[in-house]
């Protein structure tokens, strides 16, 4: 008998969610929930469409998100990066600074925001240092921790063969922390933008998160739900394409 041909997983995953968005759409429609309250997919998918094809409005807010969480990612992940390497080619500095970064680290972020707010003000760079701030702790940790997991073999081998220092860390610590390290950027990545627009939410120009405030406060439930799949399709794109990145960074193995 020929093995029966599986249809792809995302057929599948799209059936789901139409699914559940029929029913929800029904329960609105019969009365059983309330759509000022709850919303409906339909007028969530309208709201969404005329927001970026149409009348534009959310078309700023999306580009003033999207340049803050990569600017973030992009500070947040080479300082973690930088000050990781240093950690991993100086013990001692590490075993320094270990308390201070720890107790850095434990402060809940969020929480700083209006300490930001009065540093940066209310625009951009409020949203990027907070965001910033987020990812450079996630990558710092997977940058030493991807270091750290090199096989030891392999540097006492390239030690026995006469390499420098500079020579194990450039061709084999620092690639053999790859996998390690693209974990904690695609963390970071997502922190970035969770970062950005709780700032946003509490004090913003412009913004996803600034719009999602407004519609709240206005009782636009549809745009509220507009804006969380927005950003949920942001999320999910933005792991895709981390996901061929590594990928690609990773042909080697």
């Amino acid at each position: 008998m020929s093995q029966l041909i599986r249809p792809p997983l995302w057929i599948g995953q799209v059936i789901f969610l139409f699914a559940l968005g029929a029913l929800w759409q029904a329960l609105a429609n019969y009365g059983f929930i309330n759509p000022i309250l709850i919303g409906d997919p339909v007028g969530i998918l309208l709201f969404l469409y005329n927001g970026l094809f149409t009348n534009y409005t959310l078309v700023p807010h999306l580009l003033w998100t999207l340049w803050a969480t990569v600017s973030a990612f992009l500070i947040g992940s080479i300082l973690g990066i930088g000050v990781g390497s240093l950690f991993v080619a100086y013990p001692g500095l590490e075993k320094f600074l270990e308390p201070i970064f720890a107790g850095l680290n434990a402060l809940p972020r969020v929480a700083l925001a209006p300490l930001f707010l009065l540093w940066f003000g209310l625009g951009i760079s409020s949203k990027i240092a907070l965001g910033a701030s987020l990812t450079f702790f996630i990558v710092l940790s997977g940058t030493v921790a991807g270091a750290r997991s090199v096989d030891s073999d392999h540097l006492t081998l390239s030690r026995m063969l006469g390499a420098t220092s500079t020579q194990i860390f450039t061709q084999i610590t620092l690639p053999g922390a790859v996998p390690t390290l693209f974990s904690s950027l695609r963390l970071g990545l997502i922190y970035a933008l969770l970062g950005v627009v709780a700032g946003e939410l509490l004090a913003a120009r412009a913004g996803l998160g600034q719009a999602l405030s407004l519609f709240a406060g206005s009782f636009q439930t549809n745009g509220v739900f507009a804006v969380l799949f927005l950003l949920a399709l942001i999320g999910s794109c933005i792991l895709a394409a981390m996901n061929r990145v590594e990928a690609r960074f990773l042909r080697w193995k």
